[in-house]
């Protein structure tokens, strides 16, 4: 049976701590940025985020469903545009279908360890969209920082 380690406030001031015990509490429990190398490819994150927010702001996906790749301020601009883009079907009549979309291209490039930037085109029967996506590595997963559709 061996010993318990010391924990790190009994060490020594001369003793190198762990990183865990060095850090305060604020700086361990914050967001911890994760490498490239750290997480899986971005793409089928990239192509399934594009779809998504396209269904989302048809009206034939629940953000919430999302919610969980994107930062709180990418979820709260994409809930302020799913409002807006529901008073006007709402206001047209119209109903919610499920947008008709293939993804005609997908260009991703890595301007910094750990961030990804993406954009895909979209192409449907009635119009052509391209959504803009950055992702960051935070806490061993990508998620969206930002993401525009143009």
């Amino acid at each position: 049976m061996s010993a318990a380690p010391p924990l790190p406030s009994a060490l020594p001031p001369d003793v190198p701590r762990p990183a865990a015990a060095a850090a305060s509490g604020d700086e361990f429990f914050d967001r911890q940025f994760t490498s490239t190398a750290l997480l899986p490819d971005p793409g089928v994150l990239v192509d399934n985020l594009a779809l998504g927010v396209v269904e989302v702001l048809g009206g034939v996906r629940d953000l919430e469903q999302l919610g969980r790749w994107m930062t709180e301020a990418v979820y709260k601009h994409l809930l302020r545009r799913s409002v807006i883009a529901a008073r006007g079907r709402s206001a047209r009549r119209q109903p919610a279908t499920r947008p008709k979309v293939r993804i005609a291209a997908r260009r991703v490039t890595v301007p910094a360890d750990g961030v990804v930037e993406a954009t895909v085109i979209l192409v449907g029967a009635a119009r052509t969209r391209a959504v803009a996506i950055r992702l960051e590595g935070i806490d061993h997963r990508w998620r969206a920082t930002a993401l525009h559709v143009l």
